[in-house]
């Protein structure tokens, strides 16, 4: 059985999250994708200091905040998970 290295599989979900971040319009600058700030902003979960860490890789978090990130990048849990 092969052994799963958490590490690595956190800073893959990291960069699928800001790949779905990135595909977001951002409603404060034309043209650009939406902050991390602003992402937050829309949330009453997610804060901006736990977005960025989700995206390096660098927590370790709980089921409440995956769906509280499904729910404000407006997909699925299922299409989040799906890394």
């Amino acid at each position: 059985m092969n052994e799963i290295d958490f590490n690595e599989e956190r800073i893959k979900f990291g960069k699928h999250v800001l790949k779905l971040r990135q595909k977001i319009k951002s409603v404060e600058y034309q043209n650009r994708p939406i902050s991390q700030q602003e992402l937050a902003d829309s949330s009453d979960y997610i804060t901006k200091k736990t977005l960025g860490q989700i995206e390096r890789g660098e927590v370790n978090f709980q089921f409440d905040t995956l769906l509280a990130l499904a729910q404000v990048l407006n997909i699925s849990l299922k299409d989040l998970l799906d890394y």
